[in-house]
């Protein structure tokens, strides 16, 4: 499938970008002081609109290669089997706004990332009761979402292999960190596919499809793509790479983010992660390329979910550039620099934060 592509981007940012940043919203980096980011600073994107879906009305069909095509009303799958997993989810373009040129897309710095409590049905039951027929490949979740990306209609829609679909903890979700979803997080039904980039977690569910070829839509064989020339096949996104950040230290500049700090002794806090529920197994901070390791705190048990840690650093006047990366136990580290992509896909070239140390400041 061929569609029109946006030329990448040297420079100021574009209205069409500007315009994105102000509809979607990012994480402060200061909420990663929260294990469980609250609902109203959970990083959000919104591909088209948010769809009006009412709850009272709400159905989902399960269709296609099935034994049992079923409906299922919001309160039929709140009477199966429950289940809340604590998920880290993290935007496949987060740090997009890094790289230069870039992909005119929502431009992200570091700040779409966030981790909720999800309560759920497993999908696997819903499957189960539906009975796949062995000649299913993947499993289809449409959205409620409609509209145009790069010249193309849609709906929203991604699929999963039918292994990754039965995995107990892929949840059809309809509650967040305990409360009903709010519409803009996918109320009344979403997916949510713990470990794999965002693109995955399909929101305003409007349907389950068993096909018996692999889904050929938009956002499954065109977008979400690692590719390093406008005319690669790519390699589709999957699972999150590993990624730490830190709590910027300090008192900021109202426009320039810069942060401003009193000498004396700080406690650097901050999280890291990877996909898969590949645990962290290593946190190394850096204050002007000098690298120690940082103390992890305790694992979550979620294996999904994001693992604190910390540092202590002796912070003296002048400035400084501080670093962090993390390693998971699969011994993926993060670069130094974010690596190509046209897409601006997959960024976890690790954080540098300045920070201006003098005794001037109250902070």
């Amino acid at each position: 499938m061929k569609s029109l592509r946006r030329p990448p981007i040297v420079g100021r940012f574009l209205a069409e970008e500007v315009a994105l940043a102000s509809r979607n919203s990012g994480m402060p980096l200061e909420a990663l002081r929260y294990d469980v980011t609250p609902v109203g600073l959970h990083y959000l994107l919104i591909h088209f609109d948010i769809p009006a879906v009412e709850a009272a009305q709400w159905t989902l069909p399960i269709l296609g290669c099935v034994d049992h095509p079923t409906t299922f009303s919001l309160a039929d799958l709140q009477a199966l089997p429950q289940r809340t997993v604590r998920v880290t989810l993290e935007c496949a373009g987060n740090g997009r706004a890094q790289l230069t040129p870039r992909n005119a897309s929502m431009p992200w710095v570091e700040e779409g990332v966030s981790t909720a409590e999800w309560t759920g049905t497993p999908l696997a039951e819903v499957l189960k009761k539906a009975g796949l027929q062995q000649s299913v490949c993947e499993v289809v979740f449409t959205g409620a979402d409609i509209g145009i990306d790069r010249g193309v209609e849609q709906t929203y829609a991604r699929s999963l292999r039918v292994s990754d679909a039965l995995h107990p903890d892929v949840l059809l979700v309809w509650a967040m960190n305990g409360q009903p979803l709010l519409p803009q997080h996918g109320a009344p039904m979403r997916l949510i596919v713990p470990g794999w980039y965002g693109m995955a977690s399909v929101k305003w569910l409007s349907k389950i499809e068993a096909v018996t070829q692999p889904f050929q839509g938009m956002q499954q064989v065109v977008g979400y793509h690692f590719r390093a020339q406008p005319e690669d096949a790519g390699v589709p996104c999957t699972q999150i790479r590993v990624n730490a950040l830190m709590v910027p230290p300090g008192i900021p500049d109202f426009f320039s983010r810069q942060r401003f700090l009193k000498p004396g002794l700080v406690n650097i806090q901050g999280r890291a992660w990877s996909g898969g529920g590949v645990p962290i197994t290593r946190v190394e901070f850096a204050v002007n390329g000098q690298w120690r390791d940082a103390q992890l705190h305790r694992a979550e048990a979620s294996p999904w979910a994001w693992r604190g840690w910390s540092c202590d650093w002796q912070a003296s006047t002048g400035t400084h550039v501080l670093a962090v990366r993390a390693t998971d136990a699969n011994g993926h580290v993060q670069p130094d620099q974010p690596v190509w992509d046209i897409a601006g896909f997959g960024n976890n070239g690790m954080q540098t934060v300045t920070v201006q140390v003098n005794a001037a400041t109250q902070q």
